[in-house]
């Protein structure tokens, strides 16, 4: 089983984070790129500004964003398949800046990156 951690940006980096994956599609508030110390800031995995801005961290429309939102990646292959590729080399940590820690993308991220690698052929 891959090893898909999700981790608020402004928390300090750790070796324990793997390969680092900033996936919002703007960068955080008050956030240096070497505080940050992301890898990589893959901004095509991240939700589009209008279904950002649609969601507005509101829980009543969590189930529906993340519907659209999976839709979002299965167009955006390149960036999935970096993402997958990541996670079958090791511990892979998607960084986001949300307040909301369990309603936000990285948790939708990781659901549906979990979901691909658990349906593809062995």
């Amino acid at each position: 089983m891959a090893d898909i951690q999700i981790k608020r940006v402004y928390e300090p980096a750790s070796p324990e984070d793997g390969w680092r994956v900033l996936v919002d599609r703007l960068w955080p508030r008050g956030m240096t790129k070497q505080r940050a110390q992301a890898d990589l800031w893959l901004k095509e995995a991240a939700p589009s500004t209008e279904l950002r801005l649609w969601f507005g961290h509101d829980p009543a429309k969590w189930d529906e964003f993340m519907r659209r939102y999976r839709a979002e990646l299965d167009a955006q292959p390149e960036a999935v398949a970096a993402l997958l590729a990541a996670a079958a080399r090791g511990r892979l940590t998607l960084l986001y800046s949300a307040r909301d820690e369990t309603r936000n993308q990285a948790v939708a991220l990781r659901e549906y990156l979990l979901a691909r690698l658990a349906s593809a052929p062995s």
